[in-house]
């Protein structure tokens, strides 16, 4: 029994070697964050955006069997100063997870920054809007900032595979070739 284990487990490996995906920028996507928002509402500074080419086949067909996608957004609010140092307000991240239930054939998308919020979903293009849209972020209270100050938020996105099932990435030789982190984007603004 203990042999026909290390079989499977080769001949998973060895085929893994044959068959390798493309990460991201082979592929010719770059993801990178566009349509990036700072607002005001309910007292709050709220930031949106959207991460385009975030996806690929590869990573689709993963979740499918039963690999979750991790995507971070991290934030970070400074007060911008004409002097050397800037002062940094806020530094957080928020994920979204995406996973697939193959019984109930639906997507499901957990939010990090909405008290444990999950949005099932059976359409796929539905599921990636949803990981890749960050609508609302509450960046701050706007009692915390100064009227007339310059500001500025540095934002990024990086994406990690999640792990194999039953601790299956312990024995199984997968790179890393979903991995990906976009540059820091800057929003300067006054409030």
């Amino acid at each position: 029994m203990h042999l026909l284990f290390i079989r499977i487990i080769f001949l998973c490996g060895f085929l893994l070697l044959l068959c390798p995906g493309r990460p991201l920028a082979a592929s010719g996507q770059t993801p990178e964050i566009k349509d990036i928002i700072v607002t005001t509402a309910d007292n709050n500074l709220l930031l949106f955006a959207t991460v385009k080419n975030c996806f690929t086949q590869e990573m689709l067909d993963g979740v499918k069997n039963g690999i979750p996608v991790v995507f971070t957004y991290y934030l970070q609010l400074v007060k911008t100063s004409s002097n050397w140092f800037d002062t940094t307000l806020v530094e957080s991240s928020v994920t979204r997870t995406l996973t697939f239930d193959g019984g109930k054939r639906e997507y499901r998308i957990a939010f990090s920054d909405q008290d444990g919020k999950v949005i099932t979903t059976g359409d796929l293009e539905q599921a990636k809007q949803l990981m890749a849209e960050i609508n609302g972020i509450k960046v701050i209270a706007l009692g915390q900032l100064v009227a007339e100050a310059p500001y500025a938020i540095h934002f990024k996105v990086t994406l990690k595979k999640g792990t194999l099932p039953l601790g299956m990435h312990r024995l199984l030789p997968i790179p890393a070739l979903w991995d990906f982190e976009t540059d820091w984007r800057t929003i300067e603004f006054r409030y």
